[in-house]
C-alpha cells in the first residue's frame, strides 16, 4: 500500500480507520460493505439497512456484519449517519450487527491535477479516483473479519432470504471461483473471499487513477487467466470461470441520485424482478449429485439453489440423487 500511496508514510495513522460506533466483531460467515457519501438531494442508507435486515433471524444476525462506510473526511456527514442509525438501529449496533467506521483525512492523496481519460470530466475522475481508495480501504478493513466479503452500495434493496441464498449458492461451486455475482450492475453484489481480498486490492491500488473499479475488476480476471495468444472468445470462457452469475439477482439499484454532484442515475436490474415458473425453495447448503442424465441445463443444482428447472430422462434401476448437507440439521415433523 505504501508503494502506491507513497504519502502515508508521513501519517502513521492513515490506515487506521476511525471507529464510530460498533463491536469490531469478528469470526461470522459475511462481511458486507457499504460505502456512504452526502449526496446532494436524497439519500437511501436507511432504507438500505432496513432493506438488509427486514426478517432476518437471531441466528442469521449472529453470523454477519454489516460495515457502514462513511467515505467523507466532513465530521458533520458522520455525525449524521452515526445519529440516524443509532435512532432507527440501537439494537443492531449495540449487538455488534453494525458498525460504522470512517477514514482519517490524511488517507487520501491529493486528488486535483489528475489526467483526465475516456472523455470524463476533472470531476468525474476525480470522483471515481476516490471511489476505487474507498473501496480499497473497506475491503482490506473487512478483510480478517469473516469468510466472505459481500460488495453492497447505499442505494439498494434486497430480496428476502438473501443471505440464505448467498450461502447456499457459494457451497456448492468449486474451489476455483473469484467473484459470484449476485447483481448484474456495476459493483454491486459482488462476493469475495475473503482470503482473496489483499491480492484485489493491490491491483485496484496499482491502477487506482486509471479507470472505474468495475473495469479494474475485469482487468485483473483477463490477467489471472486469459491467454494473449488465443482470441477473446476464449478469454471471455475463461473469465466465466472465476466470475460466477447467480440469477435471479438478489439486489436492485433504487437510487436516482448520484453521489457524484448533477448525476441522474436510472439503472435497474431486469433480472432482480424476473418471475419464474416454479417455486425455488430455499434449501440449507449442501453438495448434490445424480446419476440420472441431465436433459440440457436443467440440472440438480439449479433446481437445489432455486434457479431453474431439473429435467432428466431415461432413468434406470439404480439410478440415484443425494444430497450431502454440509451441516448438522435438526429434522422436525
Amino acid at each position: 500500500m505504501y508503494y502506491y500511496l507513497p504519502h502515508l508514510r508521513e501519517y502513521e495513522d492513515a490506515i487506521f480507520p476511525n471507529i464510530l460506533f460498533g463491536q469490531q466483531r469478528t469470526g461470522v460467515s459475511l462481511v458486507m460493505g457499504i460505502p456512504t457519501v452526502k449526496r446532494e438531494k436524497q439519500h437511501y442508507l436507511i432504507n438500505t439497512l432496513h432493506s438488509l435486515l427486514y426478517e432476518l433471524s437471531e441466528e442469521q444476525k449472529n453470523d454477519f456484519v454489516i460495515i457502514i462506510f462513511i467515505a467523507e473526511v466532513n465530521r458533520t456527514q458522520g455525525v449524521t449517519v452515526v445519529c440516524s442509525s443509532v435512532q432507527f438501529f440501537p439494537k443492531e449496533i449495540q449487538s455488534g450487527v453494525l458498525e460504522i467506521i470512517s477514514p482519517p483525512a490524511s488517507y487520501y492523496p491529493d486528488l486535483s491535477n489528475l489526467k483526465k481519460t475516456f472523455g470524463d470530466s476533472e470531476e468525474r475522475v476525480r470522483w471515481r479516483t476516490k471511489q476505487n481508495l474507498d473501496y480499497s480501504f473497506l475491503m482490506l478493513y473487512a478483510q480478517p473479519k469473516g469468510t466472505y466479503y459481500l460488495q453492497l452500495e447505499d442505494d439498494i434493496i434486497a430480496k428476502p432470504d438473501y443471505i440464505q441464498s448467498i450461502k447456499g449458492f457459494a457451497a456448492i461451486q468449486s474451489q476455483e471461483w473469484m467473484i459470484l455475482e449476485f447483481s448484474q450492475l456495476g459493483f454491486i453484489g459482488k462476493l469475495f473471499k475473503s482470503e482473496d481480498l489483499p491480492r484485489i486490492v493491490e491491483f485496484f491500488l496499482m491502477f487506482y487513477k486509471d479507470k472505474p473499479i468495475d473495469w479494474l475488476l475485469d482487468h485483473l480476471l483477463w490477467v489471472k487467466v486469459c491467454n494473449p495468444e488465443k482470441d477473446a472468445i476464449h478469454c471471455e470462457k475463461e473469465k466465466a470461470k472465476l466470475r460466477i452469475r447467480a440469477k435471479p439477482s438478489l439486489f436492485q439499484h433504487v437510487g436516482i441520485y448520484s453521489s457524484l454532484a448533477g448525476k441522474i442515475q436510472n439503472l435497474k436490474d431486469k433480472d432482480f424482478g424476473r418471475n419464474v415458473l416454479y417455486k425455488a425453495h430455499n434449501n440449507p447448503p449442501a453438495k448434490v449429485d445424480t446419476s440420472l442424465k441431465i436433459y440440457q441445463q436443467y440440472t440438480l443444482e439449479k433446481v437445489y439453489t432455486g434457479k431453474d428447472w431439473f429435467w432428466a430422462s431415461a432413468p434406470v434401476a439404480g439410478d440415484y440423487i443425494s444430497f450431502t448437507f454440509l451441516k448438522p440439521l435438526k429434522i422436525e415433523k
